[in-house]
């Protein structure tokens, strides 16, 4: 017990909404407990609280570490607590409660009963659990965006817009560490060009202020791009030590005060590799000696020694929680640690194929939020060195083929299913070589597209799948698109509609062949007499009759799909896009961006990067015909980073350059690049 407060070694950064906060309980309450896992502040955020009350108020303290306390001798402090503090208006703080599991509870409960002139602000891993008590969940520092791009840039696989330097070091992680850094190295600066390694440091030590500032403290042995490194390929060994006590330590003193539920419990969470709600974390880690519900107990427990994460309800281990409880868990009961891998991958099968269900009913959007929040988890589930094997990776993939291919994400897809299939054993799946084969397809890569198109037609001869024989004659004809070779791109996506069942199980839907095809009519001859919907009249079907053009699939046309259905917005996206470029060879100047703007609206909100880039360079030839020709380069400059390499020129470049000064062209690319689309569109 000790009657002043520990002195402040280093400036306090950030924590003014809760500094306010808690200070306000204090006014009226008698038990306020700070929570929250080791290093995320509490011990701090508490000396900082009691130095504003003293300065402001006068307000009488007494400090007790419980983490000193010896429980044999805890009769004899409450005793010494009881006698110094009678007949005060004192506030008690009790430092590190979790040291003292259930015997705080019984202490910080007798003293308030004893001194009614007592109020206690406690710190603890765990609440107390006492009817007095108002909990104070510490949360991290505040932390600069992920690289999670905005509306515009093409969906979350393009790069992130740059942030200025002075607005990154708003964020008080970002602070701290910058403050510490030159406290171990009186150079180092924070630049335009190690903010963004900076911050994905801060990212990934989940704004706990100890891991920080132990990070911080080596910065005169690693830059930050070096220290990521160093905590990706052993967070236990980069976490071990350094400025102060090492993260790695809090986290082993955690496991050791916990009940042994508790610890089975984090040893099984540690399979996540992002965030989770309570139900997913109990579905995976009740099984054996602990059941379903005995898990989901102790989880409710367990919440405050987790860190928030992704809205409300969901959660995440602290990086060096999980790195110690993934190590216990490996070096566990033997096949407890694959039981919970495969619980976790079938977990994540299940969500992969309910996305994949609601793309299918037309809920884009919200299979693409549901596909992109479980992420961190469908990309462990996809490992095919995990405990599951290639053939349940390639799985999943396959259900996710529309977050490769139509929300921006197509290189990540790639590599997911090309290191799948190369640890996978001959014969390898149609499914999966089909996906692999659209994926190149998608980026222009033809000849890497061809060993995988007769690999895979192979496969599916053999395997009976028809779906997939349908799905392959896309491919081709979008191997065709490329090379501008549009009569025989039509001819292929006639022979995939021939094939393609009414309801295919996976892969797109008849209404994206069908977009699909009218791409192909759009190039093949876009000057004869437009039919009511201003596309060709009727072309021969895949049965030898008429098949509808791409009005057909819009909103209220026969192919919107069934009843009670919402069709397929995606293809009617670029089925838009198809009647846009056909509008514009007819000089139906309206019509065309008209089309263009409803292409756009739907690409942007899903994140089709190579989408928005087509339709952003034809929207910029019809902005360039109108004289608006900044306006258009803009257009070029913010799709710059997300067409295809493969991809030829934009036809509008070479007028604007004729148009505009070398350096007004290159201004303009620059804001361009710099602007979200969505801010760039004109008005309809």
């Amino acid at each position: 017990m000790r009657q002043t407060v520990p002195a402040e070694l280093s400036s306090f950064i950030g924590r003014e909404r809760e500094l306010a906060a808690v200070a306000k309980l204090l006014a009226v309450e008698r038990l306020v407990t700070l929570t929250g896992p080791a290093g995320i502040g509490k011990t701090r955020l508490a000396v900082r609280t009691v130095r504003s009350l003293t300065s402001s108020d006068g307000s009488d303290v007494c400090w007790a570490e419980a983490a000193r306390a010896d429980p044999p001798r805890l009769p004899e402090l409450e005793a010494g607590l009881a006698a110094a503090l009678a007949g005060r208006e004192v506030l008690l703080v009790l430092d590190g409660c979790e040291q003292l599991p259930g015997q705080a509870r019984g202490l910080a409960g007798r003293l308030l009963a004893a001194l009614p002139g007592l109020r206690i602000l406690a710190t603890s891993q765990r609440r107390l659990w006492l009817r007095e008590e108002v909990e104070v969940a510490v949360p991290p520092l505040s932390l600069p965006p992920g690289p999670v791009v905005v509306g515009g840039h093409g969906g979350p696989g393009a790069p992130a817009e740059r942030m200025p330097v002075a607005e990154m070091a708003g964020y008080a992680a970002v602070r701290l560490f910058e403050e510490r850094a030159r406290g171990a190295d009186p150079l180092f600066v924070l630049t335009e060009r190690n903010a963004a390694d900076v911050a994905a440091l801060c990212r990934a030590l989940d704004g706990i202020p100890g891991a920080l500032e132990l990070a911080a403290g080596r910065s005169h042995q690693y830059a930050p791009d070096q220290a990521l490194r160093r905590l990706a390929a052993d967070p236990l060994t980069f976490l071990a030590g350094g400025a102060g006590r090492g993260t790695r330590v809090d986290a082993e003193r955690s496991y050791r005060l916990a009940p042994p539920a508790e610890r089975l419990v984090q040893e099984r969470l540690s399979v996540f590799a992002g965030s989770f709600d309570l139900a997913a974390a109990a579905e995976v880690c009740g099984f054996g000696v602990l059941t379903r519900e005995g898990a989901a107990e102790v989880l409710r427990d367990l919440v405050p020694a987790l860190l928030a994460d992704g809205g409300p309800g969901r959660y995440r281990l602290p990086l060096s929680v999980r790195a110690h409880a993934a190590r216990r868990l490996a070096h566990g009961p033997a096949g407890d640690g694959t039981t919970a891998a495969r619980r976790h991958h079938e977990r994540c099968r299940v969500l992969a194929e309910k996305a994949a269900q609601l793309w299918r009913e037309g809920a884009q959007e919200a299979a693409r939020e549901l596909a992109l929040r479980e992420l961190p988890e469908l990309r462990a589930a996809m490992n095919p060195l995990s405990a599951t094997g290639p053939a349940a990776a390639l799985e999943i993939a396959v259900s996710l083929w529309f977050l490769w291919s139509a929300c921006g994400l197509t290189e990540e897809g790639r590599r997911h299913v090309e290191r799948a299939l190369a640890l996978h054993p001959a014969p390898r799946p149609a499914r999966a070589l089909w996906l692999a084969a659209w994926l190149v397809a998608s980026l222009g890569e033809a000849a890497a597209a061809d060993p995988l198109l007769v690999e895979a037609w192979s496969a599916a001869v053999q395997e009976g799948e028809d779906t997939c024989l349908a799905y392959l004659a896309h491919v081709r004809g979008t191997v065709a698109l490329w090379e501008e070779r549009y009569e025989d791109a039509a001819g292929e996506f006639l022979e995939g509609l021939e094939l393609l069942p009414e309801e295919p199980e996976f892969g797109p839907g008849r209404e994206a062949l069908r977009a699909a095809y009218a791409m192909a009519l759009a190039h093949t001859d876009p000057t004869p007499p437009p039919a009511e919907d201003g596309l060709p009249g009727p072309l021969p079907g895949p049965s030898g009759g008429p098949l509808a053009g791409p009005s057909a699939i819009l909103p209220g046309g026969p192919g919107s799909g069934p009843s009670g259905r919402r069709g397929d917005p995606w293809a009617r996206a670029w089925s838009d896009f198809a009647r846009a470029v056909v509008h514009r060879h007819e000089g139906r100047q309206a019509a065309a961006r008209a089309a263009l703007l409803r292409t756009l609206g739907t690409l942007i909100a899903l994140g089709d990067g190579v989408g928005q880039a087509f339709a952003a360079e034809v929207l910029a030839e019809l902005e360039a015909d109108r004289g608006r020709y900044a306006e258009a380069a803009r257009l070029l400059g913010c799709v710059s980073r997300t067409r295809p390499a493969a991809a030829p020129a934009p036809r509008a470049e070479r007028v604007l350059r004729a148009r505009l000064s070398p350096e007004a062209f290159r201004s303009a690319l620059r804001e361009g690049a710099r602007t979200p689309l969505s801010r760039l569109l004109p008005e309809p």
